[in-house]
């Protein structure tokens, strides 16, 4: 399992839990496990084209990753942030 951490702004999600585990060889693997325990979570990542969304940023560990295709361990933590606006 990949630990996952989940912004703020998708806690409404998850029940308000930031911190996830998911099964998944990929990106796109993780994100569809958890969009099939919180429904509408990966769509508010990943675009129709499965893009990652421009105001998302996901880390794994301290490296960005723009693919949902990138490849994953058990042994890594997905990142998900969310660009904040406001002035």
């Amino acid at each position: 399992m990949v630990r996952v951490l989940i912004p703020s702004q998708l806690t409404s999600y998850t029940d308000g839990a930031t911190r996830i585990e998911a099964a998944g060889a990929t990106v796109d693997a993780v994100l569809r496990d958890l969009d099939r325990r919180f429904p509408g979570l990966r769509f508010r990542v990943v675009d129709e084209q499965d893009r990652i969304r421009k105001h998302m940023r996901l880390f794994i560990g301290q490296d960005e990753t723009r693919s949902v295709a990138r490849a994953l361990t058990e042994a890594d933590e997905l990142l998900i942030f969310g660009a904040l606006s406001g002035g």
